[in-house]
């Protein structure tokens, strides 16, 4: 019984078209008259043709992998990454614009300086065609490090300063002005914020924002308190606040799970929420939703934004100009039950 699958060759006879046209296709060469490509893609469907991938990656020298990287530091990095809902929506997003291109992604952390040479090593010898990044401190010597090696990198979250790397970002300063110009417009007197790490950019811009919205109000010195983008820091920096200033009557935590933190001590201390402290977290993830009550939030399109990492990425593995892209996000206030 002759159990080979369906070849070239088939698909070729299928087409009416030569084999070398069929390899060309399935190779992705892009000078394939529109049309053939169309006819040799329902030939391959007919026949059930499946690539060979070793043998396309011979020819292509491309993987059709990208690696979705990870970097951070400390020895509750990969605790953290799995446990907030913010990384499953970088992955679903990327994911869903890969697979309609027959890109698969390959799952990586960066956590220490080994395993960032770890990786540095795995992409530079085509373990993947190129990375998406998102990383998770201020100082990550991996960016720097994969643009020195020569890898096709795109960054959730502007590059350090003067490293010249395609990224997606959103616009956090208004952000965090539509978190303040809600708790006023709601008749907050005495707003408070639990702001994001400020070692990172995107922590001090949604810090900025607020108290920009605040001084245009006409209010001054709005509380601050650091928080570490958990439930855990978030209730932490709540317990300081009300210590410390008990007449706040508005909170804005720079993402939802210090939010979903700060409900919670407002809860344990008798304040409710939304009539004696509005509460308006960041991100707009699935803990706003399942937060009590369900949290008012600045929406950032997370999904959206990292397949627009994806597409980017491709584009670069395409030949796309020298020149790196950079795509700017519009944040979007979500109205619920907490403010």
């Amino acid at each position: 019984m002759d159990r080979r699958g369906p070849t070239l060759e088939d698909v070729a006879r299928e087409a009416g078209v030569s084999r070398a046209t069929v390899s060309r296709v399935v190779n992705g060469v892009r000078n394939v008259d529109p049309g053939i490509q169309d006819l040799v893609r329902r030939a391959i469907e007919r026949t059930g043709y499946a690539p060979n991938r070793a043998a396309r990656s011979l020819v292509t020298r491309r993987a059709d992998t990208v690696a979705l990287l990870v970097s951070g530091a400390g020895d509750a990095f990969a605790a953290r990454v799995f446990a907030d809902p913010f990384f499953g929506r970088i992955v679903s997003g990327a994911v869903a614009f890969l697979r309609g291109r027959a890109m698969h992604p390959v799952l990586m952390f960066a956590e220490s300086a080994p395993a960032r040479q770890q990786v540095v090593d795995y992409l530079r010898q085509g373990g993947a065609d190129g990375a998406l990044v998102v990383s998770l401190q201020a100082a990550d010597p991996l960016p720097e490090m994969l643009y020195a090696a020569g890898v096709p990198v795109v960054l959730f979250a502007r590059p350090p300063e003067g490293l010249p790397l395609a990224h997606v970002d959103l616009d956090h300063r208004a952000g965090g002005r539509l978190a303040a110009e809600h708790l006023l417009a709601r008749g907050c007197r005495h707003p408070a914020t639990i702001t994001a790490p400020q070692d990172l950019p995107a922590g001090r811009d949604r810090l900025a924002g607020f108290q920009e919205a605040l001084t245009r109000a006409g209010r001054h010195g709005a509380p601050a308190v650091e928080g570490g983008f958990t439930v855990d820091s978030g209730a932490a920096a709540m317990l300081r606040l009300l210590d410390g200033h008990p007449e706040v009557d508005g909170v804005f935590a720079a993402n939802d799970l210090m939010a979903q933190g700060a409900c919670q001590v407002l809860s344990e201390r008798g304040r409710r929420v939304p009539e004696d402290v509005a509460v308006v977290g960041f991100d707009d993830s699935s803990v706003a939703v399942t937060c009590r009550p369900p949290l008012t939030t600045v929406r950032q399109p997370v999904e959206k934004m990292a397949a627009a990492m994806a597409e980017l990425l491709a584009a670069r593995l395409q030949g796309a100009g020298p020149e790196p892209e950079r795509l700017l996000f519009r944040p979007e206030l979500v109205v619920r039950a907490s403010a």
